[in-house]
């Protein structure tokens, strides 16, 4: 692809995304909201950095034509928020609108970046069609977006692919994630206060959860739901000790310290054949290689 264009080019994944797109020689148009602050490669000739609240999609214009559109951009998506039902109608509305800038731009691809929270509670490893039973306003907004905007870009000519994302982890991540916590803790040499830990978790590194995006904005089968994850799927406490051995913290974590809400995730594992088929990605980077690159931005910022 000649150039792409991302919402939400600022968050974790889309700076991922971007840098990965202009490792490929594909130029980048990179919305970000207003005075955000964001790692993007600032004078990297192929990137063309443009202010746009997901508000505002409906009037951008630019000259720039783009073969494809990944929409990564979402508000309201932490904590209570994600039960704001007014503001995740709104995030429907946007991703409509990101469809017709596509259009507009001449894109004859569409990503959309939807979650796992669309599939609620499950036991078995989530494929494209494992039924979808959202108990979240958040994940009622990503599953009626996606499907809305396959709609619409079946309107335009526009091939769709809509992201099932499971959990990400990466040095730009929030500091309230599991990952972060125990990385920013144990480095202290503290022993941070963590559940039982028995959950089977699936977690994928930033950098290759934006080679899978951009696999299918470039050979994504139209209409297709991917989950996208590692594949692999192991208890939440092998992830902590991993951390706990890489960072060299002598204190044990506190598993246990804290309850399990009734309601919470026990079983969170992606099926990514269909992926893998269609599109040839593959994960290439292991959690403790990514645990070990985390580490090293840790230090050099210190």
């Amino acid at each position: 692809m000649k150039r792409i264009c991302i919402t939400g080019a600022g968050g974790m994944i889309g700076a991922a995304l971007t840098e990965y797109a202009l490792s490929q020689g594909t130029a980048v148009l990179a919305l970000v909201r207003p005075g955000s602050v964001h790692r993007l490669l600032i004078g990297h000739p192929l990137l063309d950095v443009m202010p746009c609240d997901l508000s505002q999609l409906g009037g951008f214009a630019s000259d720039l034509p783009c073969d494809g559109f990944a929409h990564l951009g979402w508000q309201s998506t932490y904590g209570a928020a994600r039960d704001d039902a007014r503001a995740q109608v709104q995030n429907i509305d946007y991703t409509i609108q990101a469809v017709r800038l596509a259009e507009q731009l001449g894109c004859r691809a569409f990503v959309f970046a939807g979650s796992q929270a669309e599939y609620g509670l499950c036991s078995e490893p989530l494929r494209p069609d494992t039924p979808v039973f959202p108990r979240t306003a958040y994940g009622m907004a990503k599953l009626a977006a996606g499907g809305l905007s396959r709609l619409a870009c079946r309107q335009a000519g526009i091939r769709h692919c809509h992201a099932r994302i499971l959990s990400v982890y990466g040095a730009a991540d929030r500091p309230q994630t599991l990952v972060s916590t125990c990385v920013d803790a144990m480095l202290r040499g503290e022993a941070p206060a963590l559940s039982d830990c028995t959950q089977i978790w699936d977690y994928l590194y930033v950098r290759d959860t934006a080679r899978a995006l951009y696999a299918m904005l470039e050979r994504g089968r139209d209409g297709a739901v991917y989950p996208v994850g590692s594949g692999e799927g192991r208890p939440l406490r092998e992830y902590v000790l991993d951390i706990r051995d890489l960072t060299g913290c002598e204190a044990m974590p506190q598993f246990g310290a804290r309850a399990l809400p009734d309601d919470a995730v026990r079983f969170l594992q992606a099926d990514i054949s269909s992926l893998t088929a269609d599109t040839g990605f593959v994960p290439q980077t292991s959690f403790r290689e990514g645990i070990t690159e985390i580490i090293r931005q840790r230090r050099k910022e210190e």
